[in-house]
This record gives structure tokens, sequence and C-alpha cells, in this order.
């Protein structure tokens, strides 16, 4: 049976193109592009070319606006610590309560070491941010704003141009976690308040241990890793010249495939969704239903555990999740669905689908043939469902 892999949030497949882009700098063109001699040079160049494609995906001015790291979590905490460093006399950050961990596990030991102030603010039950309690945490103390792009649990996307523009009104740089955005949606850095932006190339079908930090023009900037030259002497360290050549093919056919993550992919995630919702009592979609991902569905199953769905779906050969896949191990439910006050009886019991082009049709099936039976499983031997009055374990939600 063929396996059905629905956690492209969590990573996605290299694309072959890809691969083969990557396979000549392992072997051939091995030269360090520091280097003044041909092997040097040839490197070099293939470093420029992946720079450009990558600044045609973010729609940036500058291609040496880009910064290139080990991925997403280096470039959080790399606009993050640079900000404060860089911003004399401000000394707080603004996030929000549904950040990643590589945003909240940073600000928390900011926080407990006493080097920053945050703010940290809420949403609200579709995890839309509270714009009322952003103004107010806006002051000429703060040296950063760090707001996701797009939630990586329920999809839900925020207004960062706007906030952008607000956070520059009192003179704060402006930070995006766009790890899950980027190659989803179109992103156009040009003209935008945004100063920095993280993204991860294992997102976008290209490898592990490869991402970028934009850093827009003339915005202020300390770096984090001194040493050698490297990326204008912003990020010093050998570049990783596979997995940024690997990086620029993916950002390439990100573009092609734009329209396709946001047509057919997008038709694939609402066929899924439709599908669950009509065959499966009580159970919920979390986010925003009218501005989100084009590929994320995170559904809520009442009175059920979410490890067990997980477990008997991969019995049957299918891949989800129940949220950040750096955060799997815990028992704890999700902190986005605590922020957004989703039930007790639901938090523990949502599944996370993200899809990518690489879907199809016959995938989405799959899962609607296999989870109506699982949950019904699953139900059968839970003390919750057991306790549910009748009229509550009869209700189906209406498809929205």
């Amino acid at each position: 049976m063929k396996a059905v892999y629905l956690d492209n949030n969590a990573t996605t497949r290299v694309d072959p193109s890809v691969v083969e882009t990557m396979l000549p700098f392992f072997t051939e063109q091995f030269g360090n592009a520091s280097s003044i001699h041909a092997f040097g040079a040839s490197v070099g160049g293939a470093l420029k070319t992946a720079r450009k494609q990558l600044q045609e995906l973010l729609g940036a001015a500058h291609d040496h606006e880009i910064i290139y790291t080990s991925g997403g979590t280096e470039s959080d905490n790399t606009a993050i610590l640079s900000a404060l460093e860089a911003q004399a006399g401000r000394d707080e950050i603004v996030t929000s309560k549904v950040e990643h961990p590589a945003v909240l596990a940073l600000c928390q030991h900011l926080e407990k070491t006493g080097r920053a102030k945050v703010h940290y603010i809420g949403v609200d039950s579709f995890g839309r941010l509270d714009l009322e309690a952003y103004r107010s945490a806006l002051s000429d103390k703060v040296a950063v704003v760090s707001i996701m792009w797009a939630n990586n649990e329920t999809g839900t996307i925020f207004p960062v141009e706007g906030l952008a523009d607000l956070a520059k009104g009192v003179g704060a740089l402006f930070h995006t976690d766009a790890v899950q955005a980027v190659g989803k949606v179109p992103v156009s850095l040009k003209d935008s308040s945004i100063d920095m932006l993280s993204l991860s190339g294992h997102k976008l079908h290209a490898p592990k241990g490869v991402g970028a930090l934009y850093v827009k023009r003339g915005a202020r900037f300390k770096p984090v890793f001194r040493g050698g030259h490297q990326e204008r002497g912003r990020r010093a360290g050998t570049e990783n010249i596979p997995g940024i050549v690997g990086l620029g093919k993916a950002a390439e056919l990100a573009i092609q495939h734009m329209a396709e993550e946001q047509g057919r992919v997008k038709d694939l995630r609402d066929r899924l969704e439709k599908a669950i919702l009509q065959r499966v009592p009580n159970c919920f979609v979390n986010g925003d239903l009218n501005d989100r991902l084009p590929n994320t569905c995170n559904v809520a199953f009442e009175y059920v555990e979410g490890e067990g769905i997980l477990l008997h779906l991969n019995r049957v050969g299918i891949a989800a999740s129940s949220g950040s896949a750096c955060t799997s191990g815990s028992l704890e439910p999700s902190h986005v669905l605590r922020a957004m006050n989703i039930p007790f009886t639901a938090a523990h019991g949502s599944i996370r689908f993200s899809l990518s082009r690489d879907n199809s049709v016959e995938d989405v099936d799959r899962v609607v043939e296999a989870l109506p039976g699982i949950i019904e499983k699953l139900r059968a031997l839970s003390p919750f469902w057991a306790g549910a009055d009748k009229e509550a374990r009869d209700f189906k939600p209406l498809y929205a």
C-alpha cells in the first residue's frame, strides 16, 4: 500500500531536480567559495546565482540582503539577538503567544536572564492576533517585534506588513518567522517595512540544514557568528554550498509552482477537510478559515487522544502530526491551541494535515476512508466519550 505523507509543515521531500542540482557540488565543484583560484571562483558563481534565485522568490530589492544560515532556528535567534545588540537603549521584545519554539524559547531565556522584557501578545479562538494589545505593547523601549507570517500548526496568516508599519512608527525593528509561508504564499519585501525575515530550506523542497535570514538594506544588524568574512561579515563560517545551491533551485521551483500551491493544493486541502467534517461527528477546524496557508488543515477531534489517532494512521501508512515537530515529544496540549482557548476535550485530539504539491486526490481519499473508523474505535475506548451526553455525541458541525 502506497504511503501517504501529510506532514509537510514538519518537512518536505527534497525535489529530485534540487538533488540533481546539488550533486556536482559534492564532487566536481568542491572548492571553497572564498578561494581565489578557479575551483573557488566556480563555486562563488553558483553561490551568487542561488542568492539571486532566493531574492526573486522573496521579492527583495538586493541579493546581498540575504544571509545564509543553517535554518529557521538560527535565523530567528540571529534576528532577535542582533536587534537587541544593535538597538542601544531598547531592551523590550514584542512577540505572540503562538510563535514557534525557535522564537519563544529564546524570548523566555532572555527574560529569565534579565536581558530583555518580553510582551507576549494573545490571539482569539481563530488564532488571530489581538491587535489592540499589540498596539499597546509598542513603545520606544521595544528593540524588536517578532511575529510569524503564518502559524505552523493552524496555518493562520498574520497581517505582518501592517504590523511592521506599526513597529516602524515607534522605531522598532520588525522580524517575521516566515518558515511556513515562503514558497506557499506570495512574498514581496521590496516595498514593505519588514526588516528581517527567516526561512528554512526543508519546508520548500530543499534539504535540511540550510536556511536564510533576509535583512533589509539599511536595517541595523550585529552578527552573532564571528570569525571569517563570509556573508559580507554577517555570518562567519564556510558556506554550505550544496545546501545553498539546492535552496536556490527550490526557490526557482517555488515560483513556478506558486499557482499550484494556491490552486490544486488548496483544493486538495478543502476536499480533505470537508469530507472529515461530514463523516466524523464532534470535530471542528482550528484556525482562521478565511486567512490561512493553502496547504494546512488542523482538525480537533473531541473525546479522543491525538497520539492514538497518529499511531493508528501510521499503521495504515498515513503520516500526519499533532503540531510542531519541535514539540511533538511533549504530552502537553499544543501551546498554540492553549493560547486559542481550545477546549481540553478537543486540544488533546487535534491533528494537523499539511499537504504539498506531491500529494494527490488518491492520498486525500485514503485518509478519508481510514480516519472515521479510527476515530470511532478510539472513542469507544474513551471514558470522556462514554460520559458525553447523546446530544453532544450526535452533534456534527457544519462545514464552514
